[in-house]
């Protein structure tokens, strides 16, 4: 049986583990078998740049940090090493990035998360990473909505003509 202290330690990880689960807007789990510590290392960067946390955590740990926030239908995915990716700010962005690193590396595998305090799979997050910036879907509005524009002041200037033509 574990001592009282080590008992506690795991209590307060799991805690502290629950309450940033709670913050943030995505939580990803994966799979980080056969990557070296320079490949972890470039990812947590690239990750701390977006405000996401990249962690190693013990499986039980996350599944009752898990259970404490009332999260169901992960557990099976809490086998074998399993990294945990905790993103504030935009989980979209944290997506492409953990999609684009499993391109890149065949072993690494998304399992599946959290997104916004519902759970979906890992297919559900693959489609969400390939779906374009929120940036670049604006400018796609914004140019839809311009051309648009530009054709209705076209064709209101040739009324506007046509109508100068039929009274001249």
């Amino acid at each position: 049986m574990a001592s009282e202290k080590i008992l506690n330690q795991k209590i307060k990880e799991v805690e502290e583990l629950a309450e940033k689960i709670k913050e943030a807007k995505v939580v990803l789990l994966t799979d980080y078998r056969g990557i070296n510590v320079e490949d972890v290392t470039g990812l947590r960067a690239k990750l701390r740049n977006t405000n996401t946390e990249y962690k190693v955590i013990k499986n039980n740990i996350t599944k009752r940090a898990l259970e404490k926030c009332e999260f169901s239908g992960l557990e099976d995915k809490l086998e074998g090493p399993t990294a945990v990716i905790l993103g504030y700010n935009d989980y979209l962005e944290t997506s492409k990035i953990i999609y684009e690193y499993a391109k890149e590396n065949e072993f690494y595998k998304i399992k599946g998360g959290i997104i916004d305090g519902k759970v979906v799979s890992a297919e559900e997050i693959v489609t969400l990473a390939k779906l374009p910036s929120r940036e670049t879907l604006i400018s796609m509005l914004a140019g839809a909505l311009l051309g648009s524009v530009s054709k209705l002041a076209v064709a209101l200037s040739e009324v506007s003509k046509q109508k100068e033509a039929a009274e001249a």
